[in-house]
C-alpha cells in the first residue's frame, strides 16, 4: 500500500542524524590473569557497535575499549570533541567508576549505561572465574550510579543480554529520545505574524525556548511571506495545484481561484522555510477587509499541511509550543497533527478532537479532503481547508505546557482513534477513546497544564516521550 508521502513532490526533509558516542570497558588487571577474557569482551563490544549503527538515522562514534582511568580520560576527550547526542557506556565486566566519570563529565551529553551479558545465563557447571567475569557487567553498575550521583551527572541504565530484544527496545528508546533532544537543541523555529488576540495560554517568552529546549526562534513578518508568494511563477503555481490534486480529494465546492491562491502561498511558504532554514513554523495574522495580508493569513492551510507532511511542522494561531510538540512527534516517527478539543460524544464514550488548520497528511486514515470555506470560524478571510480522520488505532497526544514559574511541562495521553461520524466542515477530526468517561478525561487533561493545542500522533509513545522529557530536563505528566 502506497503512502501519501510517496507522492512525487512531497518528499520529506532529511532530519538531523543522531550522534551516539560509544565506549566499552573492563578492568585491565584481568587481562594477564585471564587471557581469553579480553578478546571475548571485544567481540561483545563490536556487536553492540553494530547494533547501534543498525538503529537508523544514527552515527556511532566508537572510541573503542578502555582498560584504565588514563584510557578513559582519552576516550572522554574524543567524545567531547565529537559533539554527541548520547554517550553509551558498555559495562562488559567490572570496571572502576574512575574510567567512566570523566567521559560523562566532559561530554555534556546524556549518559546511558548498558550491561549486556553474552547470553541469558551462565553455564554454572563448566564456568571458571574468567568465563564468569564476562557476565559481570552488573557488578559495577551500582558503583557507577553512586559516583555519577556524587558527581552531579544524571544517567540511566539498561541491563539484559546481547541478543535481548527487550533490552534493545529500551536502548532504542533512549537513542530516539536523544535524537529528539538533539533536534530541539539545533532547531530553528519560525514565528510569523502575531498572537491571536486574547489567547493568554499561547503567549510564549521566546527566550524560554532557547534556554529550556535549546535552538533558535526566528521572528518573521507576514511580509517575509508576501514577497516570496508574489515571486512564485505561474508554472510553480500550476505545479503546486497539480501536487494538491495528487494528494487530496478536492471537493467540488473549492473555488479554482482559492485553490490557485493557496498554491501560490504554498510555494512562497516553501521558499520562506528554505531561506530561513526553518525546522518548524507557527503563524497567525488577522488582516482586514480582504487586503493582501488577510489573504495571506487565510491562504496558509494548504501549504502548511504540505510542509508538515514533509517534516517541517506548521501550526496556526501563533502556537509556538505546539509546533515544537509537533516536531517532537514527527521526529519520533509518529506524525503529529495540530489538534484541540472539539466535542464530547458521551454515547460512544469518545473525545472528538482536531483543528481547522494544518494537519499531518502522513497519518491520515485515507486520502485527505480539501474543502472550500467561505468562513474560517473565529478568523478573517476565506479559502481552502484540510479535512481528514487520523489513522485508526493507537494514538498519543503530546502537549508542551508552561507552569507559573515559566518551566515547560511535557504532557501526554494515550488512546485509540475509533470509527464514527464526522462533521464535513473542513476540519481534521478524530474520535479518540481513552478508555474512561470522556468528561472525566477532559477534566483531567485540562488540569494537566497543557495548552489550548497539542500534537496528535500515531502509536503509543508515552514511554518515548517520558525519555525525551528526562533527557531535555522537562517535567513529565501522563494523563
Amino acid at each position: 500500500m502506497t503512502s501519501i508521502l510517496d507522492t512525487p513532490g512531497l518528499q520529506r526533509v532529511t532530519p538531523r542524524r543522531t550522534t551516539v558516542g560509544l565506549v566499552a570497558g573492563g578492568l585491565g588487571a584481568y587481562w594477564p590473569q585471564f587471557p581469553d577474557l579480553l578478546p571475548q569482551l571485544r567481540r561483545s563490544a563490536a556487536r553492540v557497535s553494530e547494533r547501534m549503527a543498525e538503529l537508523g538515522g544514527v552515527d556511532v562514534v566508537d572510541v573503542g575499549f578502555i582498560s584504565d582511568a588514563q584510557e578513559g580520560a582519552a576516550a572522554a576527550e574524543r567524545l567531547r570533541v565529537a559533539g554527541c547526542d548520547l554517550i553509551v557506556g558498555f559495562l562488559t565486566t567490572y570496571m572502576t567508576a574512575s574510567m567512566l566519570v570523566p567521559v560523562a563529565q566532559r561530554s555534556g551529553a546524556p549518559v546511558l549505561l548498558i550491561n549486556l551479558q553474552p547470553t541469558e545465563r551462565m553455564d554454572h557447571a563448566s564456568f571458571d572465574t574468567g568465563a564468569w567475569l564476562a557476565y559481570c557487567g552488573a557488578c559495577p553498575l551500582p558503583e557507577m550510579a553512586n559516583a555519577f550521583e556524587r558527581a552531579g551527572v544524571a544517567f540511566r541504565s539498561v541491563s539484559g543480554f546481547l541478543s535481548d530484544e527487550r533490552a534493545w527496545a529500551r536502548i532504542a528508546r533512549w537513542v530516539r529520545a536523544a535524537g529528539v533532544r538533539g533536534a530541539l537543541r539545533h532547531a530553528r523555529h519560525g514565528l510569523m505574524g502575531h498572537l491571536y488576540p486574547g489567547m493568554l495560554d499561547v503567549s510564549t517568552d521566546l527566550t524560554s525556548v532557547s534556554t529550556q529546549l535549546g535552538g533558535h526562534v526566528e521572528v518573521l513578518e507576514i511580509d517575509d511571506l508576501r514577497v516570496r508568494a508574489a515571486a512564485a511563477t505561474a508554472a510553480e503555481v500550476d505545479e503546486r495545484v497539480a501536487l494538491t490534486r495528487a494528494v487530496f480529494d478536492v471537493d467540488a465546492g473549492v473555488d479554482p481561484d482559492d485553490l490557485a491562491w493557496g498554491a501560490r502561498v504554498s510555494v512562497g511558504l516553501d521558499r520562506l522555510v528554505e531561506d530561513f532554514a526553518l525546522d518548524s513554523l507557527a503563524y497567525y495574522h488577522r488582516g482586514l477587509d480582504g487586503e493582501q495580508h488577510e489573504r495571506l493569513g487565510a491562504g496558509l492551510i494548504l501549504g502548511a499541511s504540505l510542509l508538515t507532511a514533509r517534516g517541517v511542522p506548521a501550526a496556526g494561531e501563533y502556537e509556538l509550543r505546539n509546533s515544537i510538540a509537533m516536531l517532537v512527534m514527527d521526529r519520533l516517527g509518529a506524525g503529529g497533527s495540530f489538534t484541540e478539543l472539539q466535542a464530547l460524544d458521551f454515547t460512544a464514550g469518545v473525545v472528538e478532537m482536531g483543528h481547522d488548520g494544518p494537519a499531518h497528511l502522513g497519518i491520515s486514515s485515507g486520502r485527505p479532503v480539501l474543502r472550500g470555506l467561505g468562513v474560517y470560524h473565529g478568523k478573517r478571510g476565506w479559502g481552502v481547508s484540510v479535512e481528514f480522520d487520523v489513522r485508526h488505532g493507537p494514538v498519543t497526544l503530546c502537549g508542551l505546557g508552561q507552569r507559573r514559574d515559566g518551566r515547560f511541562v511535557l504532557v501526554t495521553a494515550e488512546g485509540e482513534v475509533v470509527d464514527g461520524p464526522h462533521l464535513a466542515i473542513g476540519n481534521t477530526t478524530s474520535r479518540v477513546d481513552f478508555g474512561v468517561d470522556p468528561g472525566e478525561w477532559t477534566d483531567a487533561w485540562s488540569a494537566s497544564g497543557v495548552d489550548h493545542h497539542w500534537a496528535l500522533g500515531t502509536g503509543h509513545r508515552a514511554g518515548e516521550l517520558a525519555a525525551v522529557a528526562e533527557l531535555v530536563g522537562l517535567e513529565f505528566v501522563a494523563v
